[in-house]
């Protein structure tokens, strides 16, 4: 499925771009889409300003691009807790019936899908679900690939991306565990963790957008 405008605001939110600017290679793998495709799409999304783009430097949403990106993700991971609460889905097989969920889901269901869920603060792949009608703003993290060998650190947040799910799922990697670093391989190799029951190689691709707490 191609990726629409609501995707392109969706994954700049999450990569950051609520604060930072995002570059175009970023974006490119985050949706696995040409760069073609990329360029073509942030030019519309500039003319209809819900991003501004520096040269060189990349995307950061703008005041109204971040209302539109949280209207959004409030829905998707308000979905995305009840598919894993209540109707026994893996963390990595929610996305895409969010996905599809989001754009028929009124302001009205939304809330009252909430207040059945006990206003939860998070969705299952860490991320925070805003209140109605509130920007949100992912609380400022490192990813796995910013630590030293030796840090020990807790599984935080994982970007909401299918391909990225499905391989933590084949690792056995959950949110929320914990690890010490034992080795990071050069050239951008894997990176090595550990804890009492698990030892895991972790991709560095991965590894970029696995989002930690330092312990």
């Amino acid at each position: 499925m191609t990726p629409n405008r609501e995707d392109y605001l969706k994954l700049i939110f999450e990569l950051g771009g609520d604060e930072n600017k995002i570059n175009n290679k970023q974006i490119v793998a985050g949706l696995d889409v040409s760069a073609a495709s990329v360029s073509e799409m942030i030019s519309k999304l500039v003319k209809e300003k819900l991003v501004e783009h520096s040269p060189y430097q990349g995307v950061q949403l703008t005041e109204s691009g971040l209302k539109k990106a949280s209207t959004l993700i409030r829905k998707h991971r308000l979905w995305e807790v009840f598919l894993v609460e209540h109707l026994n889905y893996s963390w990595n097989e929610v996305h895409d019936e969010a996905e599809v969920l989001e754009h028929v889901t009124s302001q009205t269901l939304a809330n009252r899908l909430s207040t059945y869920l006990n206003q939860p603060k998070f969705c299952p792949h860490g991320g925070v679900i805003p209140r109605d009608d509130q920007p949100v703003h992912e609380e400022k993290r490192q990813t796995l690939i910013d630590y030293p060998v030796g840090t020990t650190i807790r599984i935080a947040r994982v970007l909401d991306e299918k391909e990225l799910l499905d391989y933590l799922v084949s690792i056995d990697l959950q949110i929320h565990e914990e690890y010490t670093i034992n080795d990071i391989a050069a050239y951008e190799g894997p990176i090595s963790i550990s804890n009492e029951t698990k030892k895991l190689s972790i991709s560095y691709k991965a590894a970029s957008t696995i989002f930690v707490d330092k312990l």
